[in-house]
Formats: C-alpha cells, sequence, structure tokens
C-alpha cells in the first residue's frame, strides 16, 4: 500500500458534492482487498451515489470516517505457503457477508460483498 495515498484518505475532508465522493470511493477503491469488510463500511456512500440519493447525514459521516480509520488499521498480507493448511472465515449480515483467507494466524486475502437484494420477513428477496 501507498501511505501517502493512505495519508490522503485519511485528510479527505468532508464530501459535499457527488463528484467528490465520486473521488474518494475511487481511490479507497483501489486498496479495497486490503480492508476487512470494505464494502459494509462502505455501503452507506455507494448508496449516496444512486440518482438523487446524494443526502449526507450523520449516520453516512459515522460511516466515512470509519472507513477512513480501518484504512490505516489495515494489517500486513502475507503470501501463501502452499505446503501449510489454509483457513477460511466468513461471516453474513444483513446486507453483506465478509471473509478473510488466512494461514497461521496471518490474513492473506479479504473479501466482501454486498447483497443486492432486501430481507422481507427473514426472506431474501
Amino acid at each position: 500500500m501507498d501511505y501517502a495515498k493512505i495519508s490522503a484518505i485519511a485528510d479527505w475532508p468532508t464530501l459535499s458534492t457527488i463528484f467528490a465522493l465520486h473521488g474518494f470511493l475511487g481511490l479507497a477503491g483501489y486498496y479495497l482487498k486490503f480492508v476487512r469488510n470494505f464494502g459494509i463500511i462502505a455501503r452507506p456512500l455507494t448508496d449516496l451515489l444512486r440518482k438523487d440519493n446524494f443526502k449526507w447525514s450523520t449516520a453516512v459521516d459515522n460511516n466515512f470516517s470509519a472507513l477512513k480509520k480501518a484504512m490505516w488499521s489495515v494489517p500486513v498480507l502475507t503470501f501463501p505457503d502452499f505446503t501449510k493448511p489454509l483457513t477460511i472465515e466468513c461471516d453474513a449480515f444483513n446486507n453483506g457477508t465478509g471473509a478473510v483467507l488466512s494461514q497461521d494466524h496471518h490474513p492473506i486475502k479479504f473479501l466482501s460483498k454486498l447483497f443486492e437484494g432486501k430481507i422481507v420477513k427473514n426472506k431474501f428477496i
């Protein structure tokens, strides 16, 4: 990771336009494979990209801050040693799922995926 760019993400001012949001998500998204649950943390921000949906709120600001903080707290990823066992851990949420591939308790790769549908009465539609 380029820490000069991570520093730019951490110092990014509050977003006031959809163009600024695109710029922020573009730069932050470049590092999504390094951040655990990136998609889930960024979901409220990506939801603002929908047509006529840019409304900044306290909840969105909290996620904006959480994403910037997550960029600084990324672990160092390691390369796998295919002679040793690998571990996959995953978790599911109402709006997405996340997983980590690790070896000897060191992360190798993160994955997060948002669900596109809605959950209504415990059914995913």
